[in-house]
């Protein structure tokens, strides 16, 4: 499914107009975007949480040139399902 999917699905089953829709979407997707930038998490009850997870530093390999890299701590972003979410798609 993609975004224009999404849009599409919810001016059908709403009435309203796929660009007002998109509008919200868009705006929707950045303030997660923003919120998480800034070290947020992000809980949506009854969907799940956006959140930053710290990665340690680690030592890994490139071979294409034969050599070992440091791979610096850093933060990556994940989604947790809701315990009723998750049992759904189960």
């Amino acid at each position: 499914m993609t975004k224009s999917d999404i849009v599409r699905q919810i001016a059908e089953k709403t009435g309203v107009e796929k660009g007002t829709v998109s509008a919200i979407v868009e705006n929707f997707m950045e303030q997660v975007r923003s919120s998480m930038i800034r070290g947020e998490n992000i809980y949506l009850r009854g969907f799940g949480t956006f959140l930053l997870k710290q990665r340690a530093e680690k030592v890994a390999r490139n071979i294409s040139k034969n050599t070992t890299i440091v791979i610096p701590a850093h933060m990556v972003p994940v989604f947790k399902p809701s315990p009723e979410f998750a049992s759904k798609v189960k």
